[in-house]
């Protein structure tokens, strides 16, 4: 167990000393979005359970894994990718005061008159009084020593577990399998990776099927990222329970394979029960494997070139084929949206199309002209065929879903969707499809708005921490919201969830043998000046010897 110091949250208990004249310390605390997580994980055991099985590099731990663990936290909700920022983040972030004064407290630096933190700090070995608790500098090589191999485990094992405990697995069990791209600055000296050359659209090509002096083609340095996140339908969630971190060049399907495996050893079966994938990670005796090793259902489209789709487009052109027109389900979100392949948009809702029609009339009727007639919508249309054997890699019966996609000059085009699952609607197997694409706008949350690619270092261990944390911080900070039940700014960026949570009101934190309340100032003021003589006194006397130890706990600061 690690060498945590815990405060109760107990008003009660902290209010009648403090009539009595007694408390350890108080502070100013800005109730920040930061704060109310790190309490969150120490109420509920999360750094106790991510620091215990941590693969430290050292033998001697002289600061506590938890502390590491938790920083390493707090530097990623703030965007900060560089270790020299942590002195910085601990003064204007909240984990300090979650952390309590134990760890540490405002005080006034000797020379510069600033109000900076003391911190006792976990052992004897610095000259200056410490003003973090613990030094940048431990943060960078503790993470430089830890071995990829190692992490990458430690992450795919340990965080699914805490998610388990948390009880915030769906019980649909729907999870979304990917691999993308992080760019990097093109240096050799970035270990690990690969230089490729990629499309506009950031897709990798063949250097031999392509023009090399046409300019849309650009020779990039990169790593690749495959991950595997669990969602619920309503789209409020998302938590990354695998990731791992390669080369640009492995191919993502074995490693997604590997991922899913791990997450089954890691909280066992019945926990992942539908994985949605895209064509390019089509792996018929992989998935095979999931459905009778696991009991995992698989959602993938099927490539024109497979002997099941040339199977199953023969069965459509039978006279008892049967069709049923299919109407998507509202967005609820930006991330939802048509699966690629589809060649469509929602249809417009009737009130829109009404609206418009009708200012087409209007219009018409101005001219002199004669009214137009409702336009053509685009239609969908879905088939369903059972027991599809053909695919001969794959040792399951599938049950594949035709989509017919009419658009409004009538032009038809056709796309299969391929399941394990044998008791589903063609609607259904559909619209669990149509919710791939979360995964790639969380994709462009890593990237965009968590800085993921951000890499200072080019030292591999230093990548592949730079990635767990960035997705294991996001993860603890899409498990807090949806725990305090404000769900609906997990689809939003890093900064407008923080900004929308915090800081809110500035309040007094009252401190008495290990336990704290929260108080406006007015609510402190009214307990002052009621408290009676004799507790008066006692309080006056603490007090001034908290005063006196915010001037002299910087006695022997760093000079700035």
């Amino acid at each position: 167990m690690m060498d945590l110091v815990a405060f109760e949250h107990d008003p009660s208990f902290v209010l009648e000393a403090l009539r009595q004249g007694e408390l350890d310390y108080l502070e100013t605390v800005s109730e920040a979005a930061e704060a109310g997580l790190f309490r969150h994980l120490i109420s509920r055991q999360v750094l106790d359970r991510l620091a215990e099985p941590y693969p430290s590099p050292r033998q001697r731990e002289d600061v506590p894994v938890w502390l590491y663990v938790a920083s390493e936290i707090s530097l990623k909700l703030h965007g900060a990718a560089a270790y020299h920022a942590y002195p910085l983040v601990l003064r204007s972030g909240g984990l300090i005061s979650a952390l309590g004064p134990k760890v540490g407290r405002k005080a006034v630096h000797p020379e510069t008159g600033d109000v900076s933190l003391a911190c006792p700090g976990f052992n004897r070995k610095h000259t200056f009084d410490r003003q973090t608790p613990c030094d940048q500098d431990f943060l960078r090589k503790f993470a430089r020593d830890t071995d990829a191999g190692r992490l990458h485990h430690w992450f795919n094992r340990e965080v699914p577990r805490c998610l388990r405990s948390l009880k915030l697995f769906d019980p649909e069990g729907l999870f979304i399998g990917d691999g993308s791209y992080l760019f990097v600055p093109d240096n050799p000296n970035y270990e690990g990776s690969d230089k490729l050359l990629f499309d506009e659209n950031d897709h990798p090509v063949d250097p031999k099927q392509v023009d090399p002096k046409d300019k849309r083609y650009q020779w990039r340095r990169c790593y690749k990222l495959v991950s595997l996140i669990h969602i619920h339908r309503s789209l409020d969630l998302f938590l990354t329970v695998a990731a791992r971190v390669t080369g640009g060049r492995p191919h993502e399907c074995p490693i997604l394979y590997e991922l899913v495996d791990e997450f089954v050893r890691a909280v066992g079966r019945g926990w992942m029960k539908v994985l949605i994938l895209d064509r390019g990670l089509l792996d018929g005796a992989a998935i095979g494997r999931l459905k009778r090793e696991h009991g995992i259902d698989t959602v993938i489209p099927l490539k024109t070139n497979m002997d099941a789709y040339q199977d199953v487009m023969g069965l459509t052109r039978l006279k008892d084929f049967g069709w049923e027109p299919y109407q998507a389900p509202p967005a609820r979100s930006r991330d939802q949206k048509d699966p690629v392949g589809s060649g469509l948009r929602r249809p417009k809702p009737p009130v829109i199309l009404q609206r418009e029609l009708k200012r087409q009339q209007t219009l018409a009727t101005r001219k002199g002209l004669p009214a137009p007639a409702p336009p053509a919508q685009p239609q969908t249309l879905l088939g369903i065929a059972r027991g599809v054997s053909s695919w001969s890699d794959c040792p399951a019966p599938l049950t594949v879903v035709v989509n017919r996609e009419i658009d409004r000059d009538g032009q038809v085009d056709h796309w299969l969707l391929a399941t394990t699952c044998s008791w589903w609607s063609a609607a259904q197997t559909r619209s669990t499809y149509a919710l791939r694409p979360a995964i790639e706008e969380r994709h462009r949350q890593y990237k965009c708005f968590w800085d993921i690619p951000r890499m200072h270092s080019r030292r591999f261990s230093l990548v592949v921490n730079q990635v767990l944390f960035v997705l294991l911080s996001y993860t603890l900070m899409q498990a807090h919201l949806y725990l305090r039940r404000r769900q609906e700014l997990n689809r939003s960026t890093r900064a407008r969830a923080l900004g929308m949570l915090g800081p809110t009101v500035e309040v007094v934190a009252v401190y008495y043998r290990q336990r704290f309340c929260l108080l406006l100032l007015p609510e402190l003021a009214e307990i002052l000046l009621e408290l009676q003589e004799a507790a008066r006194d006692r309080l006056l006397k603490k007090m001034r010897q908290l005063k006196r130890d915010v001037y002299h706990l910087l006695e022997n600061a760093r000079p700035p």
